[in-house]
């Protein structure tokens, strides 16, 4: 396993999400994502399994230590009310005492990013997160939370595959040394159809899928793979053996183009260009 590090923070570089998994999915899929090698794990309030990621977890019974922990405060909780109420259930549905990444899933419309920040600051004051990040802000809203926040922000995580460069995005990263962390890296499968990336793969004996996770890694990224498919998870996990070439990295990059965003629901994206 390689690891990101900044600020402190070392995260595993490659992670496994759970959004859009059931319960019993989440349940049949940890324990071989853990067995393959994962040992950084990715939900949010909204996706409803944090509960379930947590049993799973537990059942492990992989030390605590072992884990990389993150979970994501919804919009609906962007409230003085809800905010730290909303962090202490997510703590008791995952059965931990503190996760180690704690995110800003949206920046929304409704509540300014430095309010989101505050209360971010707030949870990691208390004890309830090892860090704090954000996720899906535009490259403004970064500035202002790196600027605004008393912690360190350790990552942005926001939509990256070879159709939408984030070229941009990722210098400012490099900037405020902040990572990235890269989620829908499949391009809701495009990526395992393509032909050139598959093309790469073949020369590696690897599939297009392990190639578009190997791009993502390779640039410094923190890369998000999920499969409800036990037999893919040791597949997704399989990146760490080959490099890609310069050319080959650019030949993938090169897919971008100008509608190539999947993910930006009206209320919770900014605006991409600012």
């Amino acid at each position: 396993m390689q690891f990101v590090k900044t600020h402190g923070a070392v995260i595993p570089a490659l992670g496994f999400g759970v959004f859009r998994m059931s319960d019993p999915e989440v349940q049949a899929i940890i324990p071989a994502a853990i067995a393959a090698g994962f040992r950084h794990f990715d939900t949010a309030q909204i996706y409803e399994n944090e509960a379930s990621l947590g049993q799973a977890l537990k059942t492990s019974g992989l030390p605590r230590s072992e884990l990389f922990l993150t979970t994501k405060v919804c919009v609906a909780n962007y409230t003085a009310d809800h905010f730290a109420a909303s962090v202490d259930e997510s703590l008791d549905k995952l059965g931990v005492d503190q996760v180690d990444l704690l995110l800003a899933h949206w920046p929304g419309d409704q509540v300014p990013v430095a309010q989101q920040i505050d209360w971010l600051n707030e949870a990691l004051a208390a004890g309830k997160t090892r860090h704090i990040g954000v996720s899906n802000y535009n490259r403004s809203q970064l500035r202002r939370a790196t600027e605004a926040s008393a912690a360190p922000i350790v990552t942005n995580q926001i939509e990256i595959h070879p159709w939408l460069d984030q070229s941009e995005m990722a210098t400012l990263a490099r900037e405020t040394s902040t990572s990235l962390t890269a989620y829908f890296g499949m391009a809701d499968g495009a990526v395992p159809k393509d032909p050139l990336i598959a093309g790469i793969g073949a020369g590696y004996g690897k599939t297009a899928a392990q190639v578009g996770l190997r791009w993502l890694i390779q640039q410094g990224f923190v890369a998000l793979s999920k499969t409800a498919n036990p037999a893919r998870v040791t597949e997704n996990f399989d990146i760490f053996d080959f490099e890609l070439t310069g050319s080959e990295m650019a030949a993938i990059s090169g897919l971008a183009r100008a509608d190539g965003r999947i993910v930006s629901p009206a209320g919770l994206a900014p605006d991409w260009t600012a």
